[in-house]
C-alpha cells in the first residue's frame, strides 16, 4: 500500500535525479520558494542597506540601516498576520502577495530615504531576476541534477576519457592539420580574448539547440518501451531535457579540454620561437619559455587562443557526434536510456502508490 514515506522516497528520487516535476502537484508556492525561503529572506533583509548614502556620515548610515531593516520585518510581519499567520513566521507558501512584498518593499526604501525612484526599479528588477532563476534553478532542479552529476563525477569522468581516446584519432586528423596552419595562426593570435570567450558561448549553444532538437524523438522511445504510466506532460518532457543536456556539457567539456591541453602541449614542444618569426606571428600579450632537455619550450598566449579555438571546433564535432555517429551514440544514449528507463519505472509505480493512497486516505496533502 503507497504510504506518506514510500511516496516521499520516490519524490525524494526524483529529486536526487534533477526530476522535480516528476512529482505531481509540483507547484512554485509550495515546492520551488519555500525551498529558496532561506535566499530569499537573507537578500530580503540584506536589502536594508538601501536606505543608506555614500553622502551620509556612517552614523547616519546606521541609523538608516536600522530602520530600513525594521520597515521590512515589520512590513511581512503585517503581511503574515493578513494571511493569517504569527508575525514572526516563515511563510510556508509564496503566493503572489509575499512574491509583491519581496519584490517592491526594499525597492521602496531608497525612495523613502533619498527619493531615488531610478533606484527604486533597479531594486525591483534585481528582485524580479532572482526570482525568476530561483524558479529555473529550483523548478528545474537544476541544483538535483548539478548534485547528480557531482556524485556521479568518477564515472561520468572515466566515460568521457573514454570517449576522448576513442575521439582522438578522428579528431586530430583535421585538428593536426589546423593546428599547424599559418593562417590559423594569425587569424586566433590577433582574436580578442572577449571573442573567443564569445565563440565558446556560441558554440555551446548551438550544440545544446541540436541536442534539444534530437532529443524529443529519443525520450519518446524510451517512454515508450518502458509503457507504463501516463504520458510525461510538456513541462516534464523540459526537465528531462535539461538534465540531459547539463549531462552532454560534462562529456563534451571533458573532450573539449583533453584535446586543448593536447595541444597547448604539442605547441610547446612544436612551434619553437623561429617558428613564430617565419610565421610573422606575435607571442601576444605573454610568454614563458622553459628548457626540457636542452630544448627550449614556448608557452605563448597565442597558443592558449589557438588550442581553444581548436578545441571549440572540437566540441562542437563530438556533440553533434554524440548523437548522430554509431559509436558515440551508442556510448552516450545507451548509459543515458538505462538510466531513464529506471525512472520511468519509478515514476509508473509512485504514480500506482498515489493512486492507492488517495483511494484509501483520501487526497494527499501538500
Amino acid at each position: 500500500m503507497g504510504t506518506t514515506a514510500e511516496l516521499e522516497r520516490y519524490e525524494q528520487r526524483f529529486r536526487q535525479a534533477g526530476l522535480p516535476l516528476f512529482i505531481e502537484d509540483f507547484s512554485p508556492t509550495h515546492d520551488i520558494f519555500t525551498r529558496a525561503a532561506p535566499l530569499l529572506v537573507l537578500v530580503f533583509l540584506a536589502e536594508m542597506l538601501g536606505a543608506t548614502s555614500l553622502d551620509w556620515h556612517w552614523w547616519q548610515n546606521l541609523l538608516a540601516a536600522i530602520g530600513g531593516l525594521v520597515v521590512l520585518i515589520v512590513g511581512f510581519g503585517l503581511l503574515n498576520g493578513f494571511r493569517g499567520r504569527p508575525f514572526r513566521s516563515l511563510p510556508t507558501r509564496f503566493g503572489i502577495p509575499e512574491l509583491a512584498v519581496f519584490v517592491l518593499l526594499p525597492a521602496l526604501l531608497p525612495v523613502v530615504t533619498e527619493g531615488q525612484f531610478k533606484q527604486f526599479f533597479g531594486v525591483a528588477a534585481g528582485n524580479l531576476l532572482l526570482i525568476g532563476a530561483v524558479y529555473v534553478v529550483v523548478g528545474y532542479g537544476l541544483i538535483g541534477t548539478t548534485l547528480w552529476g557531482i556524485r556521479r563525477l568518477a564515472s561520468e569522468l572515466a566515460a568521457s576519457v573514454a570517449s576522448l581516446v576513442r575521439a582522438l584519432p578522428l579528431l586530430l586528423v583535421f585538428s593536426l592539420v589546423l593546428f599547424v596552419n599559418t593562417e590559423m595562426w594569425q587569424v586566433f593570435a590577433g582574436m580578442p580574448v572577449e571573442f573567443i570567450v564569445f565563440s565558446m558561448i556560441a558554440f555551446t549553444v548551438l550544440s545544446t539547440l541540436f541536442l534539444l532538437i534530437r532529443l524529443p524523438r529519443e525520450v519518446d522511445e524510451i517512454e515508450q518501451e518502458v509503457g507504463s504510466g501516463p504520458p510525461l506532460r510538456r513541462i516534464q518532457r523540459v526537465n528531462v531535457s535539461i538534465s540531459l543536456v547539463i549531462r552532454q556539457w560534462l562529456q563534451v567539456l571533458v573532450v573539449s579540454a583533453g584535446v586543448g591541453l593536447f595541444f597547448v602541449a604539442f605547441g610547446m614542444l612544436a612551434i619553437s620561437a623561429e617558428i613564430y618569426e617565419q610565421w610573422a606571428v606575435s607571442p601576444g600579450a605573454w610568454s614563458y619559455q622553459v628548457m626540457l632537455i636542452g630544448h627550449p619550450l614556448l608557452l605563448s598566449a597565442s597558443m592558449v587562443k589557438v588550442a581553444v579555438g581548436i578545441a571549440n571546433f572540437t566540441g562542437l564535432y563530438y556533440s553533434i557526434a554524440l548523437l548522430t555517429d554509431a559509436t558515440y551514440r551508442t556510448e552516450f544514449l545507451d548509459r543515458v536510456g538505462d538510466e531513464l528507463r529506471a525512472v520511468f519505472t519509478a515514476r509508473a509505480a509512485y504514480l500506482e502508490l498515489r493512486q492507492v493512497s488517495q483511494s484509501v486516505n483520501g487526497p494527499i496533502a501538500k
